[in-house]
């Protein structure tokens, strides 16, 4: 998922209707900042808006994640001595085109199932691949005023007994827990061509703070989905 693409691909959207980021912000029930976020590639909306989009402006939901206009292929004339033979390729063309149309996107919406942090994202998924965007990371337990010599996190896959590591977050030094959260976006493109392993308990998020005397302060969040494949 570029977030820089579908930004502009956003913007473009915004100014063949001729409105302003107020105006489209007020259409979608959101701020100008919002709009603004999406348009510089600081954000991406997350799915009910993304939804919203599509249905407001007409744009295909998978145009939005992809950032661009599908592209059309032209049709050459077969020649007229073999028709028949046309007439059997076009029967396969119309069935190739027919597959291809189950390609929409369906999505999950992803959030902690552990109380000390809520977790915004979502997982949008087809026949041929999947991705998964992280907005939002937030602590909600006991207040952690610790300045901490180093911060990281990083997405895990956990199926059966195997653990594997799906995505890194940058690492910050000398910050606060709070503050290293606000700047924690994950984007993962082309996670599983199959939905098989994106299951509920499938993710993770583990987070590693670091103090100056070297001791680590580990979380371990689990990640849930909102409904099965």
């Amino acid at each position: 998922m570029d977030q820089e693409k579908i930004g502009k691909f956003i913007k473009k959207i915004r100014q063949e209707n001729h409105l302003t980021q107020k105006e489209m912000a007020d259409k979608l029930g959101v701020t100008f900042q919002a709009v603004s976020k999406w348009e510089n590639g600081k954000n991406v909306p997350d799915i009910a808006i993304l939804k919203q989009i599509s249905d407001e402006f007409s744009v295909d939901i998978e145009e939005l994640l992809e950032g661009e206009k599908k592209t059309s292929l032209k049709r050459k004339k077969l020649p007229v001595g073999i028709i028949l033979l046309g007439v059997l390729l076009l029967g396969t063309l119309v069935f190739l085109f027919i597959q291809n149309q189950n390609s929409d996107y369906e999505f999950k919406t992803i959030s902690s199932k552990c109380s000390d942090f809520k977790i915004t994202g979502s997982a949008a998924y087809n026949k041929e691949k999947a991705t998964i965007y992280i907005s939002n990371v937030e602590f909600c337990g006991k207040e952690d005023t610790n300045i901490y010599q180093n911060i990281q996190c990083t997405l895990y896959e956990n199926y059966k007994d195997t653990k594997t590591k799906i995505s890194t977050c940058k690492s910050d030094t000398n910050i606060n827990l709070e503050d290293y959260l606000k700047k924690v976006n994950i984007n993962v493109d082309h996670y599983s061509k199959s939905c098989k392993k994106l299951t509920s308990n499938s993710l993770s998020l583990e987070i590693i703070a670091s103090t100056k005397e070297g001791k680590n302060i580990q979380y371990i969040i689990p990640i849930k989905l909102n409904d099965n494949c």
